[in-house]
């Protein structure tokens, strides 16, 4: 019961430390996870991020879920998924009947847009931590600039662009195999 509290708290504190959405939880959860708690490695996360953005739902819910589940099974996973909804569920819940009343607000205005601004530097920088872990080499950099151009020249699915991935890295790892290079 300690650790599913301990997961339940864990990604409570994610939640409620996140501002702009899924994203925006991403540097959070990788400090948090991986070198703050050592749940996950840099590569899990990123395999939990990947298949958190391809399976319905909020990525940063999907991976609490992920890695609940990792920890202590169905009641760790029950316990994270709670967890980093339970802060925004609060505040939605405080703020429903007032956020009407407030949007014309100057400075409430500019709030959020400051917020917007520091949200795109957060995703800016899990994108970046990401990178050095996922770009590795010359075909892992193709593979990046063709789903690159495939989401923002021909606005692609992104479940497609993960699946058309996942496809050619496992044929270049049966290549390699096949090749005698090894894994």
């Amino acid at each position: 019961m300690g650790k599913c509290f301990e997961l339940f708290c864990t990604f409570a504190r994610v939640g409620a430390m996140t501002f702009g959405g899924g994203y925006a939880m991403l540097p959070i959860l990788q400090r948090e996870v991986v070198e703050n708690k050592r749940w996950a490695t840099e590569e899990e996360l990123a395999d939990y991020f990947a298949i958190g953005q391809c399976t319905p739902g909020v990525i940063a819910v999907n991976t609490a879920t992920f890695i609940g589940r990792k920890e202590r099974g169905f009641a760790g996973a029950l316990a994270a998924t709670l967890g980093v909804v339970f802060p925004s569920v609060v505040i939605i819940l405080l703020l429903a009947g007032l956020i009407s009343s407030f949007s014309d607000v100057a400075w409430v205005r500019d709030a959020f847009a400051g917020i917007r601004v520091c949200v795109c530097v957060l995703i800016f920088n899990a994108v970046r931590k990401l990178w050095g872990k996922a770009v590795v080499d010359a075909p892992a950099f193709c593979v990046y600039v063709l789903v690159l151009l495939g989401a923002a020249a021909l606005d692609l699915s992104p479940v497609l662009l993960i699946l058309l991935a996942a496809v050619f890295g496992a044929a270049r790892a049966a290549f390699r195999t096949r090749g005698g290079e090894g894994e």
